[in-house]
């Protein structure tokens, strides 16, 4: 018993934890599952249903701001739904225009972080490995600095008396300064500038793996740099370009600082329209309706066009 438990304690760790889940019923392909699935498990389904369950609920002058759902009394369970908060959803244009502008800008950031992340994705994958280092670090040395002090920095960039406009009227190109604050002209800033590395990287990896030779069999068989990009490169790199754009164009819907921050009045995003419900007018249940209905207009579409991707991917 003494050489069993001498040569059990003997057992690197990851094997004596590859033995336990075999005790337990768990293949090693269960396990490496189940972390990720628990993760998600308490990080995202139950801070969903929480949120769900409160978007079914009515507001209240209480802690927390909201009625029960349910209620047993004297041996009667009571439930109570309300479906209100989404029905109120589709009949105040407030929200349908803050969802609408939010996927208008968040698609047109997209945009632009694809045309400006492509061309430096595609330099650096192409870079000598010495070179390659120093520029992916370049691009994710701006998460070493805080976001909020990256935002507040725009804002000495692009107001009145700023950098941009200080030096166009040094050079002599303008008179006046031009009005870049509190429009959407900085909201794209912002947000373009933020997400950029979210975007390059997923670029980087999917062209760091393309074949060379490839290229090289276009160019012997007469193809132009140009149709050669067109029809070897940017076909291959869509992978990339669908995994960058969802990383940037997700979060950008929900924005919330970038917005508040250089945007101005007339910005009117959900992300300000969930702050102003939870905080300002205290109604956790329109807020919360306000969440869920955000999460199916971009987790439908999101799905239905990776089915399609998986679809053109079978057949080809």
């Amino acid at each position: 018993m003494s050489d069993k438990k001498t040569f059990v304690d003997r057992m690197p760790f990851s094997q004596q934890i590859a033995g336990f889940f075999a005790r337990i019923g768990l293949s090693p392909r269960a396990m490496v599952i189940a972390i990720p699935t628990l993760w998600l498990l308490i990080f995202f389904l139950i801070p969903f249903v929480v949120v769900a369950k409160i978007s079914l609920s009515e507001a209240a002058i209480a802690r927390p701001p909201y009625l029960p759902l349910w209620e047993f009394k004297d041996g009667i369970l009571n439930v109570t739904l309300n479906i209100g908060n989404y029905i109120f959803l589709t009949e105040d244009p407030l929200y349908y225009s803050a969802f609408i502008e939010s996927i208008t800008i968040a698609g047109f950031s997209t945009f632009f972080a694809l045309l400006i992340g492509y061309p430096m994705a595609y330099m650096i994958a192409r870079a000598p490995d010495r070179t390659r280092n120093i520029l992916l670090m370049l691009v994710i040395l701006p998460f070493w600095s805080s976001f909020l002090l990256r935002v507040y920095a725009w804002i000495g960039i692009l107001k009145t008396k700023g950098l941009i406009n200080g030096a166009l009227m040094w050079l002599g190109i303008i008179d006046d300064p031009i009005v870049m604050m509190q429009t959407d002209f900085a909201v794209y800033v912002g947000i373009v500038y933020t997400y950029l590395p979210f975007m390059i990287l997923p670029l980087y990896a999917n062209l760091v793996k393309l074949d060379e030779s490839l290229l090289e069999a276009a160019s012997d068989l007469g193809a132009s740099p140009f149709m050669t990009f067109l029809t070897i490169t940017l076909p291959l790199s869509l992978p990339g370009i669908f995994a960058g754009s969802l990383l940037v164009f997700i979060p950008a819907v929900g924005e919330f600082v970038i917005p508040q921050l250089l945007g101005g009045p007339d910005t009117l995003m959900i992300g300000k329209i969930l702050w102003n419900e939870f905080f300002s007018n205290r109604d956790w249940p329109v807020a919360s309706a306000v969440a869920i209905a955000m999460l199916f207009v971009l987790v439908i579409p999101v799905m239905l066009l990776q089915k399609a991707q998986q679809a053109d991917g079978e057949q080809s």
